[in-house]
């Protein structure tokens, strides 16, 4: 099977990624119902959260945000500041409602230690590409491979429960949720042919040696 996979200086000079639709960040409860209801509107959410990083050994933090996208609008729930509402846990505890993350475990195992909430309904990226020979499974690496564009991930390690998101914090946190619905589409659709692709890792020729 073929083998496909990016070197990093690869992506360096490629275009940056940016979410092409409506941010909106939700820090009070009045706005959590409407944004759920939109999610449940949409075919396919991508999924993502992020929580501030800790920079001394021991030290932990709980998850500070949950990010969830549509095609055209990204909601991010700023769970440092709301918690877990019931109708967002309700949400991602529906297993009719169809939502891809990359790995999700993670994920999940984060959302424990701040909600009695059990995650269905979702695709986890990390376990489609090895389908299509892709051996890479960081975000970044997988939409490069596809869409030969650049995710940036410099606010990556940021405070992510600062008082108020910085624009470039909103468009990373929307970015990773957003992209995992474009790349479980181009994958699932037939469109991604594999033996095209110019990331094709060579065979190595393995050396015979018998004695003769």
């Amino acid at each position: 099977m073929l083998k496909i996979a990016i070197d990093k200086h690869l992506i360096n000079d490629m275009k940056l990624v940016r979410f092409p639709g409506e941010i909106y960040v939700i820090d009070s409860m009045m706005h959590v119902n409407a944004a759920v209801n939109v999610l449940r509107h949409a075919s396919l959410v991508g999924f993502d959260t992020e929580t501030r990083p800790s920079f001394k050994k021991g030290v932990h933090h709980k998850m500070a945000l949950i990010q969830l996208s549509t095609a055209t609008e990204c909601f991010l729930f700023r769970i440092n500041r709301i918690g877990v509402p019931a109708k967002l846990a309700e949400y991602l505890a529906d297993a009719s409602c169809h939502k891809v993350g990359l790995s999700v475990h993670d994920d999940f195992n984060g959302l424990s230690h701040v909600s009695q909430c059990k995650p269905a309904g979702f695709d986890d990226i990390q376990n489609i590409v090895g389908n299509y020979g892709i051996t890479d499974i960081g975000l970044q690496k997988i939409y490069a491979i596809l869409f030969q564009q650049k995710i940036s991930k410099g606010q990556q390690l940021s405070n992510w429960e600062a008082d108020v998101l910085s624009p470039a914090q909103q468009q990373y946190a929307a970015i990773d949720a957003w992209a995992c619905i474009n790349i479980y589409n181009y994958l699932t659709s037939g469109n991604f042919h594999p033996e095209q692709s110019p990331y094709i890792v060579p065979e190595v020729p393995v050396e015979n040696n018998e004695e003769k």
